[in-house]
């Protein structure tokens, strides 16, 4: 997508790769309006799929008698992240521009982690779109942080790349959660990590899911690799095969069925059961665990 390395007081900047928006009209329709410099098809059905405007996922958070617009979640595919930042039309101060749209999420593609950073650009991005209905406000955000690491804020401070240590992205939600959660069954995700196991984690609501799962690298501090995460799954052909592709990962799923398709992991957890299971062909490795299963 954009391939040129641009550096800024030694770091690299160049880790946006595009971004998009997803609208929602007065007649519930929803489709992704505008790409910058572009998305791939593939990549921007499965974005569309899994954003909260979309009708599969209203159905489905509409099943689990739960409806809440999430205001940003982000996942990984391939080699790239992506963080989705959505909002309603109503909620700035000014004149209604988009008057035919009700809802809006802005999309941004990246190649590392760190939500914190992209939840704020992103903020500031969908701010000067919703205030103006000018997609280039878009543009000159994001070339200005792609080129020279900042970029303006409507509250008067500047947006910058260096302010966001990734370091702080990796400890931002605490492993401590997860070890009261499971107790020393906490031993069989450190277990499935050190020896490079494939971990499914399970929770409904995906803001929960998202907390929890970005903690469980922290597991094994020393390798600082979060690009093993996939933090929201959903289980068909694209995105099943995609996962595959990983001999590692750590992935989430709001859909229930994952616990039957042991073929894509190794130890399950599940986090409204507070139980973590190992897959029956994956037995042997725990077998010296302080907790057998």
């Amino acid at each position: 997508l954009i391939s040129k390395t641009v550096k800024f007081s030694g770091m690299d900047i160049s880790d946006l790769s595009a971004a998009g928006l997803i609208e929602k009209d007065v007649n519930e329709d929803v489709m992704w309006a505008w790409s910058y410099p572009t998305v791939d098809d593939e990549v921007r059905e499965m974005i569309m799929r899994k954003c909260c405007l979309s009708s599969q996922w209203i159905e489905k958070e509409a099943a689990a008698d739960s409806r809440p617009l999430i205001p940003f979640a982000f996942s990984h595919f391939g080699r790239t992240w992506y963080y989705v930042r959505t909002s309603s039309t109503q909620t700035v101060d000014s004149e209604h521009v988009l008057d035919k749209v009700t809802h809006v999420s802005l999309v941004l593609l990246t190649k590392d982690f760190n939500p914190e950073k992209y939840e704020t650009l992103a903020g500031i991005l969908l701010h000067a779109y919703l205030t103006t209905g000018d997609a280039s406000h878009i543009v000159e955000g994001f070339l200005s942080v792609f080129t020279r690491g900042v970029c303006p804020n409507p509250n008067g401070d500047q947006f910058q790349v260096k302010a966001f240590d990734v370091r702080k992205a990796y400890i931002a939600s605490s492993i401590k959660d997860v070890i009261n959660m499971f107790g020393v069954e906490t031993i069989l995700i450190y277990t499935a990590l050190l020896l490079k196991k494939r971990v499914a984690v399970f929770h409904p609501d995906l803001l929960p899911l998202l907390r929890i799962i970005r903690a469980l690298p922290v597991l094994v501090w020393q390798r600082q690799n979060w690009n093993i995460l996939y933090p929201h799954v959903e289980i068909n052909e694209v995105e099943v095969a995609d996962l595959k592709s990983a001999s590692l990962y750590v992935a989430g799923f709001v859909d229930p069925a994952i616990e039957s398709h042991t073929e894509l992991y190794d130890l399950f957890v599940n986090v409204p059961g507070n139980s973590i299971s190992v897959a029956p062909h994956a037995k042997g490795w725990c077998f010296e665990c302080l907790v057998v299963n």
